[in-house]
């Protein structure tokens, strides 16, 4: 059956821009990092990513380690453009990245021009794209020169290959100085891709004032914290969840009672405010307005349809914020 979008996607305007730049993403963005590999379901993968175009979500952020196995994210993300999403792709925002190991060898990681470019050559083939909107340094790497690195995102926007560059994971000195040499280029850093939750607040100790001074938008990703800030973790480990399962990051020894406790008294506030606990961190993370976007990484199109109410309620009171700091800081 041949995809048809909705023709009301664009009916609200859910669009902010990223620092001084012309790129403007959605409030929420759809991370393929986890459930798109190929040890997932391929058609769940598809009605998600169909679903948040229908909805004006028009950034998928990628990057060449994403899966499991790496590659497959892009892999299974190139074949639903070839199917389905082919038409639009003027419309779409697509996002890849290369900093983290990828195959054997010197050259299969880290921020060496031979990789960087390499790797970008590899994701346009995975995903069969003539060129990638935003193309990141995924991680800064100490034993090569920044100045190797910022040239060569550079010249993959000289030479076609992407629109846009950024970086990610970089704390704020490493970024004030990414972003000089990236301007004397003359090819503008554009956005950081940073971690940041009600759990992980470090962007806040420097980082956000660097990118607000340098006109460079800030996205968010972990804004669940892993999923943690969401009602699975309430009462136990579910089966289906992140901490069991066998591949990611989430590890079980995370769930601590105290974090229990916390989290099922930012869900009471969450409630109180008509949003569920996912919803509200969101917003919390939406509600600087330095942060461009949040990337979310669903299941399964319910869980995206839920995530994506988070732009109905992006206040807070100063009541409100000072509750969860207290929450937080186990007061």
């Amino acid at each position: 059956m041949t995809y048809l979008a909705n023709d009301q996607r664009y009916a609200r305007d859910i669009y902010n821009r990223s620092g001084n730049s012309g790129l403007l993403l959605p409030q929420v963005s759809l991370g393929l990092w986890h459930n798109f590999g190929h040890v997932d379901d391929f058609a769940t993968g598809r009605e998600t990513i169909l679903t948040a175009f229908d909805n004006g979500i028009i950034h998928f952020d990628l990057a060449n380690n994403y899966g499991p196995p790496p590659g497959s994210a892009e892999e299974n993300f190139g074949k639903i453009l070839r199917r389905d999403l082919r038409p639009y792709r003027d419309e779409l925002i697509i996002s890849t990245k290369a900093g983290y190991r990828m195959w054997d060898g010197p050259y299969g990681e880290w921020g060496s021009r031979k990789y960087l470019l390499a790797s970008l050559d590899q994701s346009l083939r995975r995903m069969g794209l003539e060129y990638v909107d935003i193309f990141y340094s995924h991680r800064f790497d100490p034993d090569t020169p920044l100045e190797e690195t910022m040239t060569a995102l550079a010249d993959a926007v000289r030479t076609g290959k992407a629109l846009y560059v950024g970086i990610s994971n970089y704390d704020a000195d490493t970024t004030r100085r990414a972003a000089e040499i990236l301007d004397s280029l003359g090819v503008p850093c554009v956005i950081h891709q940073a971690r940041y939750s009600m759990l992980d607040r470090w962007v806040e100790k420097g980082l956000l004032d660097t990118l607000e001074e340098k006109g460079i938008g800030c996205i968010a990703f972990s804004p669940l914290a892993q999923g943690l800030l969401t009602n699975k973790y309430l009462k136990e480990i579910p089966p289906d969840s992140r901490a069991a399962s066998p591949y990611g990051f989430l590890q079980r020894s995370a769930i601590t009672p105290r974090l229990v406790d916390n989290l099922r008294k930012l869900d009471a506030l969450a409630r109180e405010r008509g949003q569920s606990l996912a919803q509200m961190a969101l917003a919390w993370v939406l509600k600087d307005p330095r942060v461009t976007s949040v990337l979310v990484g669903a299941r399964n199109k319910d869980q995206l349809l839920d995530s994506f109410r988070c732009i109905e309620n992006t206040d807070f009171s100063t009541e409100e914020l000072e509750l969860i700091d207290r929450i937080l800081a186990g007061n």
